[in-house]
Order: C-alpha cells, then sequence, then structure tokens
C-alpha cells in the first residue's frame, strides 16, 4: 500500500490577514514562553552556572533531535563568550564518542520530555565519570531531570504549533535559557570584547580589535618624508611614490614638525607659489595628528574621522616611523 500523498494547496486560497495572524499568535505564545522563564532564574539556574564556573573541563551540552540542534547553538555560544564548551551528539555518545566526557566535565543535556532514550542512556556512564549533571528540560518530574545534579526548568504552558506537536516555543525557551546561561557566565569570568575577538580573528569584529597600527602602516622607505627646509616640489614627489596623499614634515632629527597634504597643495597653488622654489615649511600643515604604532586600528579610524584627515603619521619616541591611509585601514577591514 503507497504512503499518502501530502496534501497540497493552491496559494491564493490563504490571503495575507490569515497568514499574517497565524504568524503574529506564534510571536505572542514565544514571548510569553520567554517571560515565563523569569521566576527560573533562580538558585538552580545559579547553581548550573556556578558548576560550569568552577569547572576544571570542558562544558559537554548534549541532546536529541531539534533539542540537538538548540544544544550545538548553546555549545557554540560558549565557546565563543568564554567557557571552553563542545556538542556531543547522545547516540554517538553510545557507541564510543563517550569517551570525550572526563569527570572534570559538566554536562548540559537537554530534553523537553526529559526521558529521551539516548540521552536518559548515557546518564549513568556520565555520573559514573564523576562529571556534574545539568538537566534542561520542561518536565521536572522526568527521569532526566531526578538524576541530574542540577535541573533548569524550560516548560512552557503550550507550544505555538497549533498540533502541539512540533516544537516552537519549547526550543525558543531551552535556547534563551542557554544565553542566560553563556552571559551570566561571561559577565563572571569578566569576559571582555577583546578576549571574544582573540575567538573570531576572521571577523570583522576580530579585525576592529586586534589589529594595530603597525600592522596596517607603511614604514621605512615607505614612509614619505621630506625635512622642513625642502622644497614643495620634493614632497609633491614623495607624495607620488609612495601614494600616501601626503608627506611627513621632519627635522634633523627625524621628529614630526608637520604634515604636507594634498589639502595644502591645492592651497598653496591657489596662492600662486612657486613649488621649486618655496620650501614645504611655508604651507604645510603644522599642527599634525600622529598615533602610536602600538594603537589599535579602529582607534585610529575613530581619531581620523573625527580629525577630517584621510592619511596619518605613526610616531614613536617622537620620531616618525611609519605612515597608512584610509586605503590602508579599507584593506585591513578595519574601516
Amino acid at each position: 500500500m503507497s504512503a499518502p500523498r501530502p496534501r497540497t494547496f493552491v496559494a491564493g486560497t490563504v490571503d495575507d490577514a490569515t497568514l499574517c495572524r497565524s504568524g503574529a499568535e506564534v510571536v505572542r505564545i514565544e514571548a510569553r514562553a520567554l517571560t515565563d522563564l523569569l521566576p527560573r532564574i533562580d538558585g538552580a539556574f545559579a547553581a548550573a552556572c556556578r558548576a560550569m564556573l568552577e569547572c576544571h573541563g570542558r562544558v559537554v551540552v548534549t541532546g536529541m533531535g531539534k533539542s540537538g540542534h538548540v544544544a550545538r547553538k548553546i555549545a557554540a555560544t560558549f565557546a565563543s563568550a568564554g567557557t571552553p564548551a563542545f556538542f556531543l551528539h547522545p547516540g554517538e555518545a553510545s557507541h564510543g564518542d563517550l569517551g570525550m566526557i572526563t569527570g572534570d566535565d559538566v554536562v548540559l543535556a537537554l530534553s523537553n520530555s526529559g526521558e529521551t532514550a539516548e540521552v536518559v542512556t548515557i546518564v549513568p556512564m556520565i555520573k559514573r565519570l564523576g562529571a556534574f549533571l545539568v538537566a534542561m528540560t520542561g518536565r521536572p518530574d522526568s527521569r532526566l531531570a531526578r538524576d541530574a545534579d542540577v535541573h533548569v526548568d524550560v516548560s512552557v504552558a503550550r507550544e505555538a504549533c497549533p498540533l502541539g506537536l512540533a516544537p516552537t516555543a519549547s526550543t525558543t525557551a531551552s535556547l534563551a535559557m542557554g544565553d542566560a546561561m553563556a552571559i551570566a557566565l561571561l559577565e563572571a569570568r569578566g569576559f571582555t570584547a577583546e578576549d571574544f575577538a582573540r575567538s573570531h580573528p576572521g571577523g570583522s569584529l576580530g579585525r576592529r580589535l586586534l589589529v594595530h597600527v603597525a600592522d596596517i602602516m607603511h614604514g621605512g622607505d615607505g614612509v614619505p618624508r621630506v625635512t622642513a627646509t625642502e622644497p614643495v616640489s620634493r614632497a609633491l614627489v614623495e607624495m607620488t611614490r609612495t601614494k600616501l596623499g601626503m608627506a611627513v614634515v621632519v627635522d634633523a632629527h627625524d621628529r614630526v614638525v608637520g604634515v604636507f597634504t594634498d589639502g595644502d597643495l591645492r592651497r598653496a597653488l591657489g596662492r600662486g607659489i612657486d613649488v621649486h622654489t618655496v620650501a614645504v615649511s611655508a604651507v604645510m600643515t603644522a599642527d599634525c595628528v600622529t598615533v602610536s604604532p602600538r594603537m589599535l586600528a579602529a582607534e585610529a579610524v575613530g581619531i581620523m574621522e573625527r580629525k577630517k584627515v584621510s592619511a596619518i603619521p605613526v610616531v614613536e619616541d617622537g620620531r616618525v616611523v611609519g605612515a597608512f591611509n584610509v586605503q590602508d585601514l579599507l584593506r585591513a577591514g578595519v574601516f
């Protein structure tokens, strides 16, 4: 006997208002589920967080089906927020992967029913290993909840699915509770934005928080440099050679006394100066902005935006050591 074919619907048979009402009802139900979690940020929640703070191993997050998807997300959030964690599939755990758990670990097990066979099956071995077990379920009287060292209640009044079958509000509640734990741990550890960036070096945040001026600046012969007594024409040669849109003006000891920029050139030409005879000191910007090579590139971006400059010298111990412009920042992904 062939399986029944799924019902098909013609798009025009359902109006937009009906679709919007259905969607709005889902949001209302899930919003209530989240609000109902507030009283459960209690002693059990604190005990679970404390166990993770005091953990000498890893937080092992496990769950099956939709709870497994949520568990993966929670493990990823923990790991990126300063709590070493990984996801363990409970089915695979019964076939060898249980060896990933040690007695120094904390296991966070998710199951809405608290009776998920694949999860309940590995509980005795988790306890035998000596790992601390935190259960996150929707049934405080379930087997998983009873066997856990700490139970965190994430029960919901109803699922958003009108059939009461598809995990919807329950998975939202579990995910939110996992986020609450991750952020509580982050704050307790004093985890900073720079710590976060270290685990996200490939992202834009990592680039903004880890890249320093020294990483992007032009140094040595790449610095457009002229002395204050040289003619403007010499500064133009340096600007053309390095293509940074400016030349750093220095004294005999390589200390910065100013910069000569495209804007200075336009103003000088407007006054009809002879670029071959007039010294660059007569037309340069003396009160120039400089940065340190140890400064974060993102901080340098803020300075450049406030001062409305597109290129800037890099100074250390009073002497010029580099220079960079907006294009260098763009290439580094920090602008």
